[in-house]
């Protein structure tokens, strides 16, 4: 089995909803996304993916929550933006641009991520 990474960022803001503590008030973060992709074959390159195909696809998704109000992203008017909702989002968005998505890890600050793979 191949696994590959690719990683890309965005600055965002947000707030959670049915939640008591700060994170309920408007806040932000520097957000990493680690996106993780495997592959039981090469192909005649000896490539997984192309590295410059997956970086692309993942940096088109993260454009659009990068200086964004997630909670203002249709997605996000009834799904709270957790990390956890954020990477399941990404998830679904770059299945639909590259196959054989393994994971989306979703870093709110260097100590803490949220991963969302499907199993199967």
């Amino acid at each position: 089995m191949y696994e590959i990474k690719v990683k890309s960022d965005f600055s965002s803001a947000h707030n959670l909803r049915n939640y008591s503590g700060k994170c309920e008030k408007l806040h932000g973060h520097n957000w990493i996304v680690e996106a993780s992709f495997r592959y039981k074959n090469l192909d005649k390159a000896g490539l997984a993916v192309d590295f410059r195909i997956a970086k692309k696809a993942l940096k088109e998704i993260t454009e659009e929550l990068d200086h964004a109000y997630i909670n203002e992203i249709e997605s996000f008017k009834s799904t709270n933006p957790t990390s956890e909702n954020i990477a399941h989002f990404i998830y679904g968005r770059l299945r639909k641009k590259i196959k054989n998505v393994h994971s989306v890890a979703v870093w709110e600050n260097e100590n803490s991520c949220a991963v969302y793979s499907q199993v199967k």
